[in-house]
Formats: C-alpha cells, sequence, structure tokens
C-alpha cells in the first residue's frame, strides 16, 4: 500500500483535496462543517459520519503521503 501512495503524484493528490476534500465551495465546505458538528457533538446521522469520511480522505492521503516524503528524506 505505501508503495502505491509513494507513486502517486503529487498533482493527483492536490487535485483531490480540491475537488472532493473541499466540495461544496458555497457556503463552507463539507470538511469544515463536519467537523465543527463533530466538535459540538451533533454528529448523530449515519450520512453525517459518511460525508465526514468521504470528504477527510483526501486530506489524510495528503498527510499520509508527506510524513512518508518527509521520512524518506
Amino acid at each position: 500500500m505505501g508503495g502505491f501512495i509513494d507513486r502517486l503524484p503529487w498533482w493527483i493528490v492536490g487535485f483531490m483535496v480540491l475537488t472532493l476534500g473541499l466540495a461544496p465551495y458555497s457556503p463552507e465546505p463539507h470538511i469544515w462543517e463536519k467537523l465543527k458538528m463533530l466538535v459540538a457533538g451533533d454528529l448523530h446521522r449515519g450520512l453525517d459520519w459518511f460525508d465526514l469520511i468521504l470528504h477527510s480522505g483526501p486530506w489524510a492521503l495528503a498527510l499520509t503521503k508527506g510524513a512518508r516524503a518527509v521520512s524518506k528524506s
């Protein structure tokens, strides 16, 4: 799995973060809305959890790829 992440170009990861990671852009990104709900304890519905996982996936991938790149250098 780590080999796949290492071979994945940064521009694709950036594209995923800018599209799925921040969608929809208006009035605020879903990831920001869901994180605020999580902190407030209002994340109850299954759809809200699905949205949180879906929109945080590209961010988690970018953080993982960045951490692997830093640890290899």
